[in-house]
């Protein structure tokens, strides 16, 4: 089976190619020529994932699916949710937007937050949507070297280091996209075409 993943992000492709069974071959935006920035315009993180799935399906004619995601921060009421890629402003930029983070944090005590992911998948003319939680807190500064995001300011429920300092592998099992891929991978499993 061939499914487009609307992103650009090649991190978050690398991450979802190792989730998926070899029996789905997962094809990038590169892959079928689609250079285009689809802009998340919608105020949910479900409706900029459907935003992206439909537009590639309707322009271009392939099964896929698109996700978004946020990290939610309760003592800032939810933020920065779907602006978590922009929190900063444009450009995109991940060291900004952890300083930013930070610094709007620094006076607080609760620093509990969640990642939070939705994926819609188009596939044979329907939609489906998944979503995947992982529960945790920003730490007072940056630890780790990998992942990419928020990865090092933020450290999951049960553990003691940041999602930057885990390996592709313990993160997938545990975060918010492995979560919703894993629940979209059982979908496709029993999926007939």
């Amino acid at each position: 089976m061939k499914l487009v993943f609307a992103t650009n992000n090649l991190n978050k492709l690398a991450e979802v190619q190792k989730m998926l069974p070899n029996t789905i071959e997962v094809l990038s935006l590169n892959d079928i020529n689609c250079f285009d920035e689809v802009e998340e315009t919608e105020i949910t993180l479900e409706g900029n994932a459907k935003l992206k799935a439909n537009y590639i399906t309707q322009k271009f004619g392939y099964n896929c699916f698109a996700d978004d995601t946020g990290l939610e921060v309760d003592s800032l009421e939810g933020k920065p949710g779907v602006f978590s890629a922009r929190f900063a402003g444009e450009p995109s930029n991940s060291e900004k937007n952890m300083q930013k983070l930070l610094s709007e944090l620094e006076k607080k005590e609760d620093r509990k937050a969640q990642f939070r992911t939705a994926i819609c998948l188009n596939i044979d003319k329907h939609q489906y949507i998944f979503e995947g939680i992982c529960k945790g807190e920003i730490l007072k500064e940056k630890n780790g070297e990998k992942g990419f995001g928020y990865d090092p300011i933020f450290k999951p429920a049960g553990y003691e280091i940041s999602f930057a300092e885990m390996t592709s592998e313990e993160k997938n099992k545990i975060s918010h996209r492995g979560l919703a891929i894993q629940k979209l991978v059982e979908f496709l499993k029993d999926f007939k075409n």
